[in-house]
């Protein structure tokens, strides 16, 4: 990932289109043609080997070292066959950018793509393309495309995958008077990356809005560290192409568990704090309603219309999408009581009749806006001879400042519904042509901010936390069965890996023959359940037609030793006739578990080729496979994002209304959720591991079978927490610390730290007074993505098992790790005990390892202390005369190649 020289694509000050004529259909003359209407202030060139003297009346070269100088950026509009030529030959000239709109098609060169990413990758050029539409940035007079019209200026940036989708666009936003600040087609991405484009777009860009149309994900782990970071800066949208398994084209990719790899994509976009759309339109829709509307409390809706037909529509498409009618207050209902007629019910959705003037609908969004048990509040107007179309609009629009919520309308018909919503749009007031589409973008901003909160959710402590011990010794054991060759564990090792991890199973013994069994059997009163484990079913979300039979490998309900025995002998017999080469492990012998009023669930960890590890959760037993009751995660989790898994699926609702005590179970999940997720993390062989079924009832809660299953190591799409990172030391006074990476869990501790800092320390570290730390603020500084960014906490080890922060250090660094910032602050008390030292060469050291080139800091000049430091630490500093600070300067790695000192030298490229 790089933003290296993408501002040459997006702020040339000079281009050159290559195979550009002025004859009909001619791509480069489109190009030539729409940066001429764009009214390009710079020097426009083309090349051509055909003996042209202009093109359009711009300057045109048979070769492209007789240019008259270097362009910014190049579009190469050749034939395809000679295209990586081309670009290896810009390169050569020193040509920083190359946006490449031909295609392979009528070619089909196989190594067409590799061909343009070696041209690219051995002369440093950046390249973009092929196949895409080009690039507009209206405020910089760029058109660099050949789409057929030109764009609106605006604060909506739209990056997409697909040349044809993004004309569409540009027709549908003038359709609309939607403007862009950029408006950008990465077609096949051979270097350019999607999550290049949208950190760039992020930090230089004046963008409110991102709208992201994705065909597919490229790099799962730096799309999800860019775009998580854009989403907390602008709002961000997406739509996805591909949603079915016939639409994805590639039946060979598939995620062990699930039937549809769509919802992997809904729970990546959710965690990023992204919305996701399904279609063009409500892309659109969306926007609208975010961009206008204030924040709301919930998702509870109350819908006003002059006729109770419309509003059924509103109702059956809220509560679909998740969405709370709104239960109107007593004083609401009683304040209608006085006004409507007799005939009319005073509840939410409330008909006013078609009868309704203008003046009545007024007054009932005003009395409804008024009552705190509503969020929002949907008008639905049907036209009447009573209440025209225009006219009730500009009504509603001149008493828009009575209204205390948020409004949203839908104005049906055509001919007279027309000027009335183009009225609304003038007003900024949301409208929609139909009442399902306001519902849905209602519910878009209920989702944002539902995503947005759980991106500044401050998670509860964690309630368990494993040894390094434990982690250690089941580290090894996986270690040691992947030496041996073996893809998968036995009951029993997965058993061990579950323990170590304080995930309680079932009693159980582990018999190896028919004696064994029998004997074994008298350790357990009552009926007992006997299976047998072999290589077969060894591994995890393998179902059979008929699991409840036989042919499964178990029996159940075995009272007696002879009885246990027979069944270990039928057993055996069936594998050896059913699965002859499977390698036998073992025989699970458990007591049968009914009755308490239980309920059975499925929880495991699956891989997904792109994303990586996937945390499932759903209703267990023999029938998860046709109840299909599967939601999935991205792990990390933490609590706050455990319950929100739960509470999304069946079986979480089920918890919540019919458990005894649905708080404590709901909790005991959730903790369960956590360290599966820390086990993920910890252990990058596990392919999958599934725990089916979890008992669950009111005295106790654990797992009865269990399968898993290795793999090479995991490529996480978020970065889980690096627990090698962990170190002990020792203060001059003798305290024992642990220095460690921050986490989400530390946010309430981090600010009890903040609040024993004095007003100095406080304005050395923010350069401003910060007396208080916000929500945002702790999510901000403790839920950090150790891709790009990283802070260690120092804390004290007390004797009573508590730990208390003392000082935190920090760095940012940037997508293409050459230049990483650094702050450090440390509690006043503690001046002098090595703590500074400590937690800068934690950061350094970290920073070396990961190749980051240099660390910069800005010191105040009053700081003293953190300058003596930074001298002791061996930093170079210098006076910054504009900002009045002390620019402080390490070197930490060499550069390895010629862009990497080109950028040390000129930051912004």
């Amino acid at each position: 990932m790089s933003t290296r020289f993408l501002r040459y694509f997006f702020e040339p000050k000079s281009l050159v289109v290559l195979g550009a004529s002025e004859k009909n259909f001619s791509l480069g003359g489109q190009v030539v043609a729409n940066m001429l209407d764009a009214k390009f202030p710079g020097d426009i060139w083309v090349v051509n080997p055909k003996p042209y003297e202009t093109v359009h009346g711009c300057p045109c070269f048979d070769e492209i070292t007789e240019l008259p100088k270097i362009p910014d950026l190049a579009v190469v509009c050749s034939p395809a066959a000679s295209a990586p030529d081309v670009v290896a030959e810009l390169g050569r000239f020193g040509v920083k950018a190359a946006l490449v709109l031909t295609s392979n098609q009528g070619h089909r060169q196989t190594n067409y793509k590799a061909r343009l990413l070696e041209a690219a990758q051995s002369s440093g050029i950046r390249v973009m393309g092929p196949e895409c539409m080009g690039i507009l940035v209206p405020s910089r007079k760029l058109n660099a495309s050949y789409a057929p019209q030109n764009i609106k200026p605006g604060k909506v940036a739209y990056i997409g995958q697909s040349g044809m989708l993004g004309n569409a666009i540009i027709d549908w936003a003038n359709g609309r008077g939607i403007g862009f600040s950029h408006l950008i087609t990465l077609g096949d991405s051979v270097d350019v990356r999607l999550a290049d484009v949208i950190d760039y777009v992020n930090r230089y860009s004046g963008a409110q809005a991102i709208l992201l149309h994705l065909e597919d994900v490229p790099d799962s782990r730096h799309f999800m560290t860019a775009v998580r970071e854009a989403s907390r800066n602008k709002l961000v949208l997406v739509i996805k192409s591909g949603r079915t398994m016939e639409a994805q084209g590639n039946p060979d990719i598939f995620t062990p568990g699930l039937i549809n790899r769509d919802p992997i994509y809904n729970a990546a976009f959710s965690r990023a704090g992204m919305v996701r759309v399904d279609n063009s339109e409500e892309l659109f829709d969306a926007l609208e309603t975010l961009t206008r509307m204030r924040p709301v409390r919930g998702g509870r809706l109350a819908i006003i219309s002059n006729g109770l037909g419309p509003s059924m529509l509103a109702v059956d498409r809220l509560i679909h999408q998740g969405g709370y009618l709104a239960e109107l207050s007593p004083e609401t209902q009683a304040k209608l009581q006085d006004w409507l007629p007799s005939d009319r019910e005073r509840v939410n959705p409330l008909d006013i009749g078609g009868g309704a003037t203008p003046e009545m609908f007024v007054e009932a969004v005003q009395m409804v806006t008024e009552d705190p048990a509503v969020d929002a509040v949907l008008v639905v107007h049907a036209p009447t001879r009573l209440a025209p179309s225009k006219s009730t609009a500009l009504a509603l629009i001149a008493n828009k400042k009575l209204f205390k919520r948020n409004l949203l309308t839908s104005w049906m018909g055509l001919e007279h519904a027309i000027p009335a919503r183009h009225e609304f749009n003038l007003a900024g007031i949301p409208t929609y042509i139909s009442p399902e589409k306001a519902v849905q973008a209602f519910m878009h901003l209920v989702n944002y901010q539902r995503n947005q909160q759980l991106l500044q959710e401050t998670p509860p402590s964690l309630p368990f936390e494993t040894t390094q011990d434990l982690r250690k010794e089941a580290r090894e054991m996986l270690e040691s069965i992947a030496a041996e060759g073996r893809d998968h564990l036995s009951h029993e090792e997965t058993h061990r890996l579950l323990t170590a991890y304080g995930i309680e199973v079932a009693p159980v013994r582990y018999p190896k023959s028919l004696d064994e069994a029998a004997a074994m059997s008298a350790e357990f009163p009552g009926p007992k359940a006997l299976k047998i484990n072999h290589t077969a079913n060894s591994h995890p979300f393998v179902y059979r037609k008929h699991p409840h039979r036989f042919s499964s490998g178990l029996l159940q309900d075995l009272e007696t030793e002879e009885d246990v025995r027979t069944a270990a002998q039928r057993l055996l017999e069936k594998v050896e006739e059913t699965f002859p080469t499977s390698q036998f492990h073992s025989y699970v012998l458990q007591p049968m578990q009914r009755g308490k009023h239980s309920m059975q669930l499925n929880l495991g960890i699956t891989r997904d080729p792109l994303f990586g590890p996937i945390i499932l959760f759903g209703i267990g037993g023999y029938k998860v496979n046709i109840l299909v009751d599967r939601q999935i995660a991205l792990p990390p989790l933490n609590m706050s994002l455990a319950k929100d898994l739960v509470m999304r699926s069946h079986a979480g609702q089920l918890i919540k209304e019919h458990s005894n005590d649905p708080k404590d179970d709901l909790e005991r999940v959730c903790i369960l959720l956590v360290k599966l997720s820390q086990l993920c993390s910890d252990m990058p062989l596990i392919k999958g591991l599934e725990i089916n079924p979890l008992l669950l009832n009111n005295q106790e809660m654990f797992a009865i079978d269990v399968q898993c299953d290795l793999g090479s190591p995991a490529y996480h799409a978020i970065m889980p927490y690096p627990e090698d990172l962990r170190k002990l030391a020792q203060l001059k006074d003798g305290r024992a610390v642990e220095v460690r990476p921050i986490r989400g869990e530390d946010a309430v501790a981090l600010l009890r730290f903040h609040s024993r800092l004095s007003e100095e320390s406080i304005r050395f570290r923010y350069f401003h007074n910060k007396a208080d730390l916000t929500k945002r603020d702790l999510s901000l500084l403790t839920q950090i993505n150790y891709d790009r960014q990283m802070a260690f906490i120092a804390e004290e080890l007390k004797e009573d098992g508590s730990r208390e922060i003392l000082g935190v250090s920090r760095i940012w660094t940037d997508p293409d790790n050459i230049r990483t910032e650094f702050s450090v602050i440390i509690r006043d008390d503690l001046q002098g005990l090595g703590l500074g030292s400590l937690l800068m060469n934690a950061i350094i050291d970290y920073s070396r390892s990961v190749g980051t080139l240099e660390m910069i800091g800005k010191i105040m000049v009053e700081n003293h202390p953190m300058r003596g430091l930074m001298k002791y630490l061996g930093f170079k500093a210098s006076y910054n005369m504009e900002e009045q600070v002390i620019d402080a300067v390490l070197p930490l790695n060499e550069p390895t190649t010629e862009w990497q000192q080109h950028r040390l030298n000129n930051p912004v490229d």
